[in-house]
């Protein structure tokens, strides 16, 4: 179990710290601390994504009973993602920093900064990024162990398709680098979006369903019947995993209506929303 959970933990920070020196040093390019740490810390979180969703694809493909198969992929990503979890969270703050600093919030160069600034900073980050904090934490302390010890090697199927989800995570990140670098009206943008949107409906909201109603297939019970015929503990953690992704959901739903209105048009009034 330690090996892969230690090339986890050199990977992903190696990654990082690669990238960001490349895009600091290299002549064609000098960039901004701020901006290479914001960059690579998207580009390791979408290549973790391709990764995760690409052993995926092969152990969901490759356990034809969906109970019993099992695939080595499915235990040796799962040890080596963990790393990348804890990592993020410290990458997440990286970013909330020199954004902090950006925006005029830190002290100047050279002169120190106010005592306490940077539990300030923590405070921001903590509370802007809270979720996806709390999701980073679940996933190391709660998902990571529930894998590993109570499956007792049966359900590869179902992790291969929760790995999976991550299929849209490319699509946020490079979304939010364009935002950051004001190129929210490109095409690109627009072209990303409706990816981003798509990927997240299909892969995230839509894979809940699809999953009662694979097991409902294997145990030939019809959908609705599904939640009434399996333990009450599987579908409360189905639910928790599904309020966050309903969530973020919303709030890209919002930005594409956001992103895709007319120039010059305003949203409805409440008195036309209510007809």
């Amino acid at each position: 179990m330690l090996t892969p959970m230690v090339a986890g933990g050199v990977v992903f920070p190696g990654l990082f710290l690669l990238s960001k020196n490349t895009l600091q040093r290299l002549p064609q390019l000098r960039w901004e601390e701020a901006d290479a740490v914001i960059v690579s810390a998207r580009l390791v979180s979408s290549v973790q994504a391709v990764m995760a969703s690409t052993a995926g694809y092969i152990v969901s493909t490759s356990c034809k009973h969906i109970i019993d198969d099992q695939h080595w992929l499915s235990s040796a990503y799962t040890q080596f993602a963990v790393p990348y979890f804890i990592y993020d969270i410290y990458a997440m703050f990286l970013c909330h920093w020199h954004k902090h600093q950006v925006k005029g919030h830190g002290g100047d160069e050279g002169r120190p900064r106010a005592p306490g600034s940077i539990w300030a900073v923590a405070r921001g980050y903590l509370h802007k990024e809270f979720l996806m904090v709390l999701h980073h934490a679940v996933m190391v302390l709660v998902c990571f162990p529930l894998s590993v010890v109570w499956r007792q090697g049966k359900g590869d199927f179902f992790l291969g398709c929760l790995l999976m989800a991550e299929v849209s995570t490319p699509f946020v990140c490079l979304g939010k680098i364009l935002i950051q670098y004001k190129q929210q009206h490109t095409l690109l943008h627009k072209v990303n979006g409706a990816l981003m949107l798509l990927s997240f409906l299909c892969c995230r909201v839509l894979l809940f369903p699809y999953l009662y109603w694979a097991y409902g297939r294997h145990a030939g019970l019809p959908l609705l019947a599904v939640p009434l015929a399996i333990p009450a503990h599987v579908n409360l953690g189905a639910a928790l995993l599904l309020a966050p992704q309903l969530y973020w959901f919303f709030l890209i739903c919002r930005g594409a209506c956001r992103l895709f209105r007319p120039r010059g048009s305003r949203p409805p009034s409440p008195c036309q929303t209510q007809d």
